[in-house]
């Protein structure tokens, strides 16, 4: 694959994430969104680069069509021309300009370009006077301007298309090789006009072709992401984006489900509000809603549940999972369930919620721990159930293109909740618990919390400088991003 045609797919895939961002899925419902996200003057500006190859390779690909002509040309009388084999050689765009319209949507504006291309040319004179030679064409003071319509198509994907487009060609200048100076008459008087207005008419379609020439990488966009099996996370918009000034921004929704069934929790996303920053591309803003949308599918998956075995325990530790040890502590399981191994199962009741405060994400989770001995035909006899109350500190992070967390012990409570052996204390059974939750739910949890979910992103877009702040209610991601 050459050079030219590589940045030229990098582009074309840029425009399509940037124009997507701006057109994803607008929806009537009106509710406050999960994940917000800006496209700063940095991210547009970014896009107005890449998008300036597209544009440049499709006018490289203008056709101008063999043309001719007799005409009277002084002193000489009554000239035959012809010009052919005219192609494009360079076209160069030094100054554009990406404008946000408030409201109404994005222009973009190319001026100060250049087309240079060569062919060949044939004249007859005088009746048997035949010349002929090549040419090399410079055309100047080309500017473009065109308004970009996006909207949704029937599939409810993005769709772009060229609202309108305007082009005009300034000078032309010609150096023939071979031939008489007489040429440069013919050319100026007669050529020129006509050359420039063959390449006038091709530009606004081929403009319009680079946009149009996005929709089948548009068409790919798929706003359901999934997560596992369990799980997927849904990114429309719930309100048409706001183009404002030096932004664009969008409402998303921001929510998980739990894979083909779509049930709505018992709890909304609060209103919240981008910090007014631009020193990166792109910002997302994911609220606690959307996290604690999560618990809530995966709670009603039933998959919050851990079965811990002495197996899982470090074989450096002193508390080993059978009656021996707990029977230290709760002698009537040693004189009923004498030297058998034990079993723990860790359950949710509740769905955990997570809070974020400044620089700080809290989650707070009620479960149950219902201890089993594991009988010598591998039935389980119930022995205690716990009530386990946990809060643990949430440390979030962007690991390429998703939102990963790990999770460390705050504190835990325990009361007992039921007891198969007789009425205990469980202050003593504390320690042995905490070592529970640190060396095996914990990190289980840490396992399944590093593969992460998709962040709403369009294309194949790679997340650089990236910056992660807990908030008020939200978590702020600022980025830049890359194209390969």
């Amino acid at each position: 694959m050459s050079s030219g045609r590589t940045v030229a797919s990098a582009a074309e895939m840029f425009l399509c994430c940037w124009l997507g961002l701006v057109a994803l899925i607008p929806t009537t419902l009106s509710t406050n969104p999960g994940v917000k996200v800006r496209l700063t003057e940095k991210g547009i500006e970014y896009g107005r680069q890449l998008g300036m190859a597209v544009i440049q390779q499709k006018l490289r690909s203008i056709k101008i069509p063999d043309f001719s002509g007799t005409e009277e040309v002084s002193p000489i009388g009554k000239v035959q021309y012809s010009l052919s084999n005219m192609h494009i050689v360079n076209v160069g765009l030094p100054k554009s300009s990406v404008d946000l319209v408030p409201g109404t949507g994005v222009t973009l504006s190319i001026g100060d370009a250049f087309i240079s291309l060569n062919g060949n040319w044939r004249v007859k004179y005088l009746r048997i006077i035949k010349d002929s030679g090549s040419f090399d064409l410079n055309v100047n003071g080309l500017s473009i301007a065109t308004t970009i319509s996006i909207k949704s198509d029937e599939t409810g994907r993005p769709a772009v298309s060229t609202a309108s487009c305007s082009a005009t060609v300034g000078s032309a200048k010609v150096k023939f090789h071979g031939g008489a100076s007489w040429l440069y008459n013919l050319f100026t008087t007669f050529i020129d006009k006509a050359l420039r207005n063959a390449l006038q008419k091709q530009i606004c379609p081929l403009v319009a072709d680079a946009v149009s020439d996005l929709n089948p990488q548009l068409k790919t966009l798929n706003v359901l992401a999934k997560v596992d099996k369990y799980a997927e996370i849904e990114y429309s918009m719930v309100s048409s984006p706001t183009v404002l000034k030096s932004s664009i921004d969008l409402s998303l929704k921001g929510e998980f489900y739990n894979i083909g069934k779509h049930q709505e929790p018992p709890f909304s996303p609060a209103a919240f509000n981008l910090p007014p920053q631009n020193s990166n591309m792109l910002y997302i803003g994911m609220s606690a809603f959307t996290v604690n949308s999560a618990a809530f599918v995966y709670n009603n998956a039933g998959v919050l549940s851990l079965s811990v075995t002495d197996d899982m325990i470090p074989k450096s530790s002193p508390i080993r999972l059978n009656t021996k040890t707990f029977g230290a502590f709760i002698p009537q399981i040693a004189k009923q369930f004498p030297g058998l191994m034990m079993k723990l199962l860790v359950k949710t009741v509740k769905i955990p919620t997570l809070t974020f405060e400044p620089n700080n994400a809290t989650v707070q989770a009620t479960t149950t721990v219902t201890a089993f001995a594991i009988q010598t035909n591998s039935t389980l006899s119930p022995l205690f159930v716990l009530n386990l109350e946990a809060s643990v500190s949430a440390r979030m992070f962007v690991s390429e293109m998703k939102l990963a967390a790990a999770v460390t012990l705050n504190k835990m409570d325990l009361t007992l909740a039921k007891s198969y052996v007789g009425d205990f204390q469980v202050g003593p059974l504390e320690n042995v618990f905490q070592g529970v939750l640190k060396w095996v739910v914990i990190p289980t949890v840490n396992v399944q919390l590093a593969k992460g979910y998709p962040l709403p992103t369009i294309g194949k877009m790679k997340l650089v400088n990236t910056q992660l702040n807990v908030l008020k209610d939200y978590i702020l991601i600022g980025t830049d991003v890359q194209f390969s």
